[in-house]
């Protein structure tokens, strides 16, 4: 039996951890960040792959077994398949996963998986090229299903491709996303708009909740309840009588899953962050690169445990204080 050493103020263990490799993203869709960007990290901020590993390091000698690789969008930033690798050396680390917008994932799939990755979480909003570039700013959608068939093709499973759902912009495609469950072996997940400090207008404007989704894939199918795929998340499933894979829906404002919560989240510039959309924070950049041990990293992150805290308290309109990128949800 497994035994947890990293266990919050709330008796939840943490197994968990997503990384931020960079703040960068080649899109700017239109939920997420302006068109013109954000102010970006400079370099000497952001962690180098050997400080990442450190940090595993600890984390595994805690009780985490999961690590998630995120952004902004992961694979803009250099030899990526050189940190899957060296993540996949460290003992107690059994599944490495990656989210992407699929851009670059094509052409760097094959090395990815020979290094050890093992998931992928894919970004989709729209199966309409027209729509994609209203929604990212930028063309790709051929791209992007492309690398989706490729990672089907290498064996990545479960695939789960998450796809924001906004009223008056993509809302009338839920029904084709879910198909796509019937006819390819992938997890589809719907994600209420959430609220950041971009976006607060079209979220309050754009919302629609996880109900309304579900009614609306229903009236093409029968819908039943079904458990999720490893490294489930926060998402809740369910399935067509036929079909290959499962739709999901992850509800942060309707129907919130803090009670199953099992992660923190590393940013870029080496702050442990104890909720997605929260202030909690801890900042581990300082002590590891004035020489702090594994022993001493793994000491910071259990304290970090007391300061985790019990939910989120998002509300239509509001903007969440620190989410900075929709690249950081979905387990």
């Amino acid at each position: 039996m497994t035994t947890f050493s990293l266990i919050d103020g709330f008796n939840r263990p943490i197994t968990y951890l997503r990384v931020s490799v960079t703040d960068k993203c080649n899109l700017r869709c239109i939920y997420c960040m302006p068109e013109g960007g954000l102010p970006w990290l400079r370099r000497d901020e952001i962690l180098s792959y050997e400080e990442i590993v450190e940090i595993v390091h600890a984390a595994a000698s805690v009780g985490v077994r999961t690590v998630r690789l995120t952004g902004g969008e992961p694979l803009v930033r250099r030899n990526l398949m050189r940190l899957v690798e060296a993540i996949a050396g460290v003992p107690g680390i059994e599944d490495i996963a990656l989210s992407t917008n699929g851009l670059l994932l094509e052409e760097q799939l094959a090395g990815l998986v020979a290094a050890g990755l093992r998931r992928i979480n894919l970004s989709l909003d729209t199966l309409r090229e027209e729509r994609f570039a209203e929604i990212a700013r930028r063309p790709g959608l051929g791209t992007v299903l492309r690398a989706i068939d490729a990672a089907i093709a290498a064996g990545l499973a479960p695939l789960k491709i998450n796809c924001v759902v906004m009223r008056g912009k993509n809302d009338d495609e839920v029904a084709d996303f879910a198909q796509l469950t019937r006819e390819r072996p992938v997890f589809v997940r719907f994600i209420e708009v959430m609220p950041v400090h971009e976006n607060v207008g079209l979220q309050r404007d754009t919302y629609v909740a996880s109900d309304e989704i579900l009614e609306r894939i229903s009236a093409i199918g029968e819908l039943l309840p079904v458990g999720g795929p490893r490294g489930n998340g926060p998402a809740r499933y369910f399935a067509f009588s036929d079909a290959l894979g499962a739709v999901g829906v992850i509800t942060p404002l309707s129907h919130d899953y803090c009670e199953r919560c099992n992660r923190v989240r590393l940013t870029a510039d080496g702050r442990l962050r104890l909720c997605l959309f929260g202030d909690h924070a801890l900042d581990l950049r300082s002590p590891l690169r004035s020489g702090a041990t594994t022993e001493e990293l793994a000491n910071l992150l259990r304290s970090a445990m007391l300061i985790k805290p019990e939910r989120h308290h998002l509300r239509l309109g509001e903007a969440a204080s620190a989410m900075r990128a929709f690249s950081e949800i979905g387990g």
